[in-house]
């Protein structure tokens, strides 16, 4: 291992013999950093936090402290990371409570910019970007290759559908679906599916025509939640994807952005 002189690492941690730490850094007894993780100067990392190979922390990243929670008395909980994550300045990842199975968890190849947080028990899933200043409440989800834009606030226990794209500065207090763009005017709105990022993601254009189809009997036939969920299976739902967007909605607790 790699450590600046001035880096101070407790003998319990477990890091595998290609990390670099740099200078001030921190890390405490029940880290595990898997190969060819790289640690700058000024980054704290502590708690029972594991991280599997080639994540990069950023100077001034605070990763695996207390949850920022009253009911949180000191219990032993964790927070996961995955591979390939990039974790930029001030960035700050807090430890799971025992309300949330104890655990906070970051897939794989996600980008976290500046100032973002991610609070206790949120789930992660791979290649999500979060813009600079984003922000998580409590027992937030955020499926695969969704964009989150820059200061955006996610209220507690939503869920963001996988692929979809958030404007800069909303503020989202229900789950968020799948494949949508949507933005920040009062009150919020879906605007539509997020075109360009499915095309970025691979989707096809006839995948693309049939979420967008969906999209219109959700969010612009003036039918209620329910009767345009009725209207997609009654057409016969051909898409996985359709399928999915149907799937988030139906599981949902605190309803979904129109």
């Amino acid at each position: 291992m790699k450590a600046h002189p001035t880096a101070i690492i407790h003998p319990q941690a477990k890091i595998a013999s290609s990390v670099t730490v740099g200078a001030y850094s921190i890390i405490g007894p029940g880290v595990e950093l898997g190969d060819d993780c790289e640690v700058m100067s000024h980054v704290v990392i502590d708690g029972t936090t594991q991280a599997g190979s080639g994540n990069r922390f950023y100077p001034y990243a605070s990763v695996g402290l207390d949850p920022q929670d009253l009911k949180y008395k000191g219990e032993a909980t964790q927070l996961r990371l995955g591979n390939g994550n990039v974790i930029r300045e001030f960035v700050t990842l807090h430890r799971g409570t025992l309300e949330g199975d104890g655990v906070t968890s970051i897939g794989n190849h996600n980008l976290l910019m500046a100032y973002v947080h991610i609070a206790h028990d949120c789930r992660l899933g791979d290649s999500i970007i979060m813009a600079n200043g984003a922000s998580l409440a409590g027992h937030v989800e955020i499926g695969d290759q969704a964009v989150i834009g820059a200061f955006c606030a996610i209220h507690q226990f939503c869920r963001i559908g996988a692929y979809s794209f958030l404007g800069s500065y909303t503020l989202v207090n229900r789950d968020i679906m799948p494949y949508s763009r949507t933005s920040a005017p009062r009150p919020i709105e879906v605007l539509g599916a997020n075109r360009i990022g499915l095309e970025r993601r691979g989707l096809t254009a006839e995948e693309i025509r049939e979420i967008e189809k969906a999209f219109r009997v959700l969010c612009r036939s003036k039918l209620n939640t329910t009767q345009a969920l009725q209207v997609l299976e009654s057409q016969g739902i051909q898409s996985e994807h359709v399928q999915a967007l149907v799937d988030f909605i139906r599981a949902s607790t605190r309803g979904v952005v129109k």
